[in-house]
């Protein structure tokens, strides 16, 4: 088939952009024209991937990490669901007219044939409309298309096993969308009217899915609930993790690690900075232990104080690993539930501890738990005493580990950046065919 120009677009943030760049190269690779549009800082993380960067120029750099100093009203806001209206209204919906103007633009100078964005990405949900382009829809995030035996999505609940359960997730899902967040939804209307687009009669978050021409889903299916129905658009395309352009070494510390009764690796990826939520306290707990060896990751924050507070000999902390090299000698992690890690966790048969509940993270600790992968604490500031009891536990018994690696042998058997491809050529080629079809009906 013919070589496609696409263009990559992405909130800017890094669990909205890493996620994607590995299948960006691996398109570029095959040859495809592919380009990125994001703001902020990514630019010489584009061009580091070998890709052409479109900044922001009309669209507003808006994400969590500026948050407070753009708006500091927000700190004012009283309330888990006052505050995520806030920030979907001004990190999501009130940048789509920005995004609009920016993608109309791009396309005037290269006229790109398809848009590969992040489900978070909502200006694409409208240029599909607007353009003659596809788009393709990554979901870097657990499932989150409503479903009627399912409750609603971000609350971290898992599915009920009963009639009178199913009945509360049913009004549960109503309040959410009907009530609490239905100026979000009216908001994503208005903008749609702004555009002379017809209302959506679905939640925002199932149109945005829905509207996709192709919605990918990182992940595999075993690590989804069980649904009555899934949109036709959606597919299953194993871990979609960040790509690593360095060649990958070998873990200093193996020899240390093979000698330990158990090791235990420990991050809170790169966004939380307290070190006090999980780090420390993990590292409390096997204090007085020298048989197991801790893996710190700190993503940068506070490395050398950790390394003062806790020099044993037993501990391991470093700014980053990479998680390939240390993971085949890992007993188990011990994760705030960042879903890209979690994934990669199971990929390599790893039993999971999860502390995680903001921004969307009890959805991927409450799935680890409802597969019986892992044990979600629930809690994003969980004592010592509890962190080690539920290392024990996933170590003593099998369960943990016997449906670790039925969910390591899944994620083995999904190439994501393969099947992408497949997908995304597949999609190229039936909107080739109907282009052809309406250029021989004007002929005719």
């Amino acid at each position: 088939m013919k070589k496609l120009r696409i263009l990559f677009a992405t909130i800017p943030a890094d669990s909205h952009f890493g996620p994607l760049t590995s299948l960006a190269v691996h398109l570029s690779d095959l040859g495809h024209d592919v380009r990125w549009y994001v703001g902020g800082h990514y630019r010489e993380k584009v061009t580091r991937l070998g890709l052409y960067h479109y900044p922001f120029v009309k669209a507003r750099t808006v994400n969590r990490d500026n948050l407070d100093a753009l708006f500091p009203e927000r700190a004012g806001i009283r309330g888990t669901m006052a505050r995520l209206r806030f920030d979907l209204r001004e990190v999501y919906l009130l940048r789509v007219p920005e995004f609009v103007e920016d993608l109309k633009d791009i396309y005037a100078d290269w006229t790109y044939d398809l848009v590969v964005h992040d489900a978070g990405f909502l200006g694409s949900d409208f240029i599909r409309e607007i353009l003659p382009v596809k788009t393709v829809s990554v979901g870097i995030a657990p499932l989150a298309e409503s479903d009627t035996c399912l409750p609603p999505s971000g609350l971290g609940k898992q599915p009920a096993r009963s009639r009178p359960g199913r009945w509360i997730h049913h009004l549960m899902r109503y309040f959410v969308q009907q009530v609490q967040l239905k100026p979000i939804h009216d908001l994503y209307n208005q903008l749609r009217r702004q555009h002379n687009l017809p209302e959506a009669d679905e939640f925002v978050f199932d149109a945005a899915i829905r509207h996709a021409d192709l919605y990918l889903q990182s992940g595999v299916p075993s690590l989804e609930y069980p649904r009555r129905s899934i949109s036709p658009n959606i597919r299953f395309v194993g871990a979609m993790l960040p790509c690593t352009i360095r060649r990958r070494k070998y873990f200093e510390h193996a020899m240390q690690a093979l000698q330990a009764r158990r090791v235990v690796l420990v991050t809170q990826g790169t966004v939380e900075k307290d070190i006090e939520k999980l780090l420390v306290p993990t590292l409390r707990a096997f204090k007085n232990e020298p048989s197991t060896l801790v893996i710190a990751t700190t993503g940068g924050s506070c490395t050398e104080e950790l390394r003062k507070r806790f020099p044993e000999d037993n501990f391991i902390i470093e700014d980053y690993i990479d998680f390939d090299t240390v993971m085949p000698y890992a007993s188990v992690l011990v994760t705030n539930g960042g879903y890209g890690g979690v994934m990669q966790a199971l990929k390599h048969n790893l039993p999971l501890v999860v502390a995680g509940v903001q921004e969307g993270r009890n959805e991927v600790a409450a799935r680890i738990e409802y597969c019986k992968a892992g044990i979600n604490l629930k809690t994003e500031t969980p004592r010592t005493v509890h962190i080690w009891q539920a290392i024990d536990q996933v170590l003593t018994d099998s369960t943990y580990q016997r449906n670790a690696r039925k969910l390591g042998w899944e994620f083995g058997a999904y190439d994501a950046n393969e099947l992408a491809t497949q997908y995304i050529e597949a999609l190229a080629e039936v909107q080739e065919r109907v282009l052809l079809a309406e250029e021989l009906q004007i002929a005719c």
